[in-house]
């Protein structure tokens, strides 16, 4: 049981920063069209999003890449413009009956602009954590490239 345990406590921490208020880089999360621009690393596209951006409304994201189609899907827990926002995470080839991980994004005003600070826990192995730190890079990379358009 103990194994269980630490398995729960797989997290992934990025911090990124932008040369944008948090306004515009909340924003960036938050309007269906700005998100198409940027979210998925390099190489991949958005053709279809859904966000119902309220606490307990549902998003939905479908990712488009060379090896295939993936749509990841989840529920928000919390939305406090312009400052963080809490979901659940889930890809849709998963089975049902596996549990969703937990992503919260902060946007800290700097002199600078934005700190952002993404977690995402819950992960059932470093494996798995490890991909996601892959995708997570791509999508912040991406987002930076959109807010400097």
């Amino acid at each position: 049981m103990e194994n269980a345990k630490i398995e729960e406590d797989i997290t992934l921490r990025i911090t990124r920063t932008y040369p944008a208020s948090p306004e515009r880089v909340y924003k960036a999360w938050t309007d269906l069209q700005e998100l198409k621009k940027w979210f998925g690393p390099k190489g991949t596209t958005v053709p279809e999003a859904e966000l119902d951006l309220r606490v307990g409304g549902r998003y939905r994201i479908t990712i488009v890449e060379s090896d295939g189609t993936h749509i990841v899907g989840g529920e928000y827990q919390e939305i406090s413009p312009p400052h963080r926002l809490v979901f659940t995470w889930k890809w849709e080839h998963e089975p049902e009956d596996s549990p969703a991980t937990l992503v919260t994004v902060e946007f800290v005003a700097r002199d600078y602009g934005t700190e952002l600070m993404l977690t995402h826990e819950r992960f059932p192995s470093a494996d798995v954590r490890d991909l996601h730190d892959q995708g997570w890079s791509g999508c912040l990379d991406g987002l930076a490239e959109a807010l400097a358009a």
